[in-house]
């Protein structure tokens, strides 16, 4: 009797069959090779860490987890992210190499699934962290590397959108003051996208007229350069404009590398209700219906290993990219090259040959050759009758 679970998998686990692997491994050496020419270094971490370092440090919450522990009793967790694990390195055994550093990693993490909503709980990322310099130029560097590895990967179509939690936080400091729990529910309405709790809450709260109008103005800050000005006049806040003045650099930063055509900017971005500190940005593909990458300034993660240095950087989910590129039409498949017993040695040469010349060949007995839905560049015939080719 077969067992209910022997073709099952855990909850967010997913097979990676052979076709979405080599489409994987083609985005993934595409982006990291664009990486490695901005001078960055990939290094690796443990899949799991303690929960009380790494684990608490991580921008992930807690209900999304896996957490086990070891014959010492330590709680270890997998790694929810590869930020966090990367700030440790940075401030333990890379403290000696002087900063900046320009670090960049590849690998999986996981984040435990409470429902089977469709969502993974193991998938890959690939990004950059740039530790130790805390200026507009670095982030700007991080957001036109970021546009460069997707355009490098194959991407066409995208669109980042950029904002700024220290505008977003200095309007509401303005408009409620020390009432930091009415701040903090705005805030996750924002985090969570939520527009119409957002307004629903601003008609129930005690606000004068002209500062519910700032706060219905800020959810209209979306588009181009020009609403940099337009958030600059709705405020007197000088955390407000220290932001808009780093927008506005960042901008013609931008302009200088060339990308700024993929950047738009809004001001109500939140991506992390705790985790960004300053300059933050989103990535989206069309026909992509979830986030394909992000990013951002993040001052306060590295102080938690002991070490005063500013970071910021971005991760691409990998599955994304490639369900952005649609990539499945473009793949030829391999060179089948069929042979009989007698035409084997015949077949092997041609295969070597192809081979050398940098084809993906397979060297197939036709005996045991079954007719399937494969998809062929190229079919040559080394059986009874002569070579041929189809």
């Amino acid at each position: 009797m077969t067992n209910r679970l022997t073709f099952e998998k855990p909850l967010g686990m997913r097979d990676t069959l052979p076709f979405f692997y080599q489409q994987k491994r083609k985005a993934r050496e595409a982006v990291s090779y664009k990486i490695e020419s901005w001078g960055y270094k990939f290094l690796d971490t443990p899949m799991m860490e303690y929960l009380e370092t790494v684990g608490e440090a991580s921008a992930i919450e807690e209900t999304q987890l896996f957490k086990l522990l070891d014959q010492q009793g330590h709680t270890l967790v997998l790694r929810p992210d590869l930020t966090a694990p990367i700030a440790r390195v940075a401030a333990s055994q890379l403290k000696e190499q002087g900063y900046p550093l320009r670090l960049s990693y590849d690998g999986p993490v996981f984040r435990a699934q409470q429902i089977e909503g469709g969502k993974p709980a193991q998938f890959e990322q690939v990004g950059v962290e740039y530790i130790g310099e805390n200026s507009v130029y670095a982030d700007a560097e991080v957001i036109a590397l970021q546009i460069e590895t997707l355009k490098a990967a194959g991407l066409e179509e995208f669109q980042l959108t950029v904002g700024h939690i220290g505008y977003v936080k200095g309007l509401l400091k303005e408009v409620f003051g020390d009432e930091e729990e009415t701040q903090e529910e705005f805030l996750r309405y924002l985090y969570r996208k939520n527009y119409v709790g957002f307004r629903k809450a601003l008609g129930q709260v005690d606000l004068s007229d002209d500062n519910k109008a700032r706060m219905k103005q800020l959810l209209s800050l979306r588009g181009q350069k020009d609403v940099l000005a337009t958030a600059e006049e709705i405020t007197t806040n000088g955390a407000c404009h220290q932001a808009t003045r780093e927008l506005k650099q960042l901008q013609q930063l931008l302009e200088s590398y060339g990308v700024s055509d993929y950047v738009s900017f809004d001001l109500n971005l939140i991506s992390h209700m705790s985790y960004y500190t300053g300059i933050l940005f989103e990535g989206y593909a069309p026909h992509l219906g979830s986030l394909l990458c992000n990013g951002g300034r993040y001052d306060q993660l590295l102080p938690t290993f002991q070490s005063k240095a500013s970071a910021t950087g971005f991760a691409i989910r990998v599955d994304r990219l490639v369900e952005a590129m649609e990539q499945h039409a473009s793949d030829k498949g391999p060179i089948l090259v069929m042979y009989e017993p007698h035409t084997f040695d015949q077949g092997l040469q041609v295969a070597q040959e192809l081979r050398t010349e940098g084809e993906r060949v397979i060297l197939q007995n036709k005996a045991y050759y079954e007719e399937g839905q494969n998809s062929y560049k190229q079919v040559i015939d080394m059986t009874e009758g002569g070579a041929s080719v189809e």
